[in-house]
């Protein structure tokens, strides 16, 4: 099985396909996961200050003995850590807890807090060799063009979430002028029965010998999404990964689109999101 790639706005190549650590309790589950998904094949890693859990993505890249650059680490700076200063200092904790010289890429994790002087920081580091690209998370509001403005390092990636149901059409079309990539939260809608339920998804996966999980992990490759679902079981790790020994036409690829009904899993108010999660605060 071949990986595939996206070439991102600053010339960067980022696998495609990676591990979600979303959710993942602890370092050692973390790293176990990890070391896993790596020896399955895997060579990208998203995680985030918020996860609590970077230290154990760090300690799996380097029990793999894989060498660091062919593995991408993908992590997020929490709105506590907005702020010129203030954010290089995140940055530098971060390394520190993942054990690594450099971060691949580098997220604002919320759309709220001192972003804008986050974003210089963030610039900076590029700039000084500690992050590779940098980019936004759940960046949907009016927020997205207050950041693309400012910017002088564009976006190389917004994720957000998308799934068949929520493709995120007219997000791709607003950060498409500026070559900026979506990577995907929720690529399965939550596991969602109703939507991994879908005929067109079983009909396919008899075609191809897949499964309705696997057909819909192929459509994200094929629309040219980033998406790293989430497992701990070795099992399900490597059927997530065995998506690219076939392909589906473009008619399949549009039975997929047609069920785009913009429903979202995930809805909470801009306000509900400064007030809730602004209120939470990771531990170092």
């Amino acid at each position: 099985m071949e990986q595939t790639y996206i070439t991102l706005n600053n010339g960067t190549q980022i696998p495609q396909f990676g591990l979600g650590v979303y959710l993942v309790q602890g370092d050692a589950a973390t790293k176990q996961a990890c070391l896993d998904a790596l020896k399955s094949g895997y060579r990208h890693i998203d995680t985030a200050h918020a996860y609590q859990n970077e230290r154990g993505v760090g300690a799996a890249v380097k029990e793999s003995g894989i060498p660091r650059n062919e593995i991408w680490i993908t992590s997020k700076l929490w709105p506590s850590e907005y702020g010129e200063d203030k954010t290089m200092a995140g940055i530098d904790k971060m390394l520190s807890r993942l054990g690594t010289d450099y971060i691949d890429l580098l997220l604002l994790h919320q759309q709220f807090g001192d972003y804008l002087g986050a974003w210089r920081d963030m610039e900076k580091a590029v700039a000084q060799g500690k992050v590779r690209a940098i980019g936004l998370s759940n960046f949907e509001s009016e927020r997205l063009e207050e950041v693309l403005a400012a910017a002088a390092i564009k976006p190389a990636v917004l994720q957000v979430e998308c799934h068949p149901y929520y493709q995120q059409k007219a997000l791709k079309a607003r950060v498409a002028p500026y070559g900026t990539a979506i990577e995907c939260w929720y690529p399965i809608g939550h596991g969602d029965k109703g939507l991994i339920g879908e005929p067109v998804f079983t009909e396919h996966g008899e075609k191809y010998g897949k499964s309705s999980v696997q057909i819909i992990l192929r459509w994200h490759i094929q629309e040219g999404n980033i998406i790293f679902p989430k497992s701990t079981n070795p099992a399900h790790l490597k059927a997530n990964f065995d998506i690219f020994d076939f392909a589906l036409t473009e008619e399949e690829m549009n039975r997929i689109r047609a069920l785009d009904k913009g429903v979202r899993y995930f809805n909470m108010s801009l306000a509900e999101q400064e007030k809730q999660l602004g209120a939470f605060k990771p531990a170092d």
